[in-house]
């Protein structure tokens, strides 16, 4: 069957689908299969992106959702909605890397934007990008997503988020206004 041509479907994931997920996300990111796809951080990040506690936290937390994203039956992307007040968190973000470049992101993001709007009546979408991923942050730009200029510290020492390859990480937040 031609993947490309098939459609996606979006559902809210649970706790069976912890592995799956754990396994999308490192593979986008880290380690050589993530090199597959653009959005790798490989050469600025070593270790693990998330694990299986991560991941189920974010599943089963009221204020959160974990919407994954289907083709085929097979879990393709995957993003985090966090409803903080009048604006949403997205993040956790992943395409499965040898799907990247064909579109998926923008209609994922797309998707999990009107899913915040209409869920939560949010009016602003936020996330948080390494500072150093121009190229990534300039993809965001080109989908409404604002530079705000507010740094937050990288977590040096804390290897949940990785093993820095390089001394000036930091986050700098985006933000998009959503109608």
């Amino acid at each position: 069957m031609n993947t490309a041509a098939s459609p996606l479907t979006y559902r809210d994931a649970t706790g069976a689908d912890v592995d799956e997920i754990v396994a999308l996300v490192e593979s986008a990111y880290r380690g050589e299969s993530s090199r597959a796809g653009w959005t790798t951080e490989a050469d600025i990040l070593q270790g693990r992106r998330t694990d299986p506690q991560g991941v189920l936290e974010v599943v089963e937390a009221p204020d959160r959702r974990l919407l994954t994203v289907e083709r085929n039956g097979g879990i393709v992307a995957c993003c985090q909605l966090e409803h903080r007040g009048a604006h949403a968190y997205f993040g956790m973000f992943a395409v499965s890397p040898v799907l990247q470049g064909e579109g998926l992101g923008k209609a994922i993001i797309a998707e999990a934007e009107r899913q915040a709007r209409e869920a939560w009546g949010v009016t602003e979408m936020h996330m948080t990008v390494i500072s150093v991923r121009e190229d990534l942050i300039a993809w965001y730009e080109r989908r409404g997503y604002r530079r705000t200029g507010e740094m937050t510290p990288f977590p040096y020492g804390d290897e949940r988020f990785g093993v820095p390859q390089r001394d000036d990480l930091r986050f700098e937040l985006l933000v998009k206004p959503l109608a």
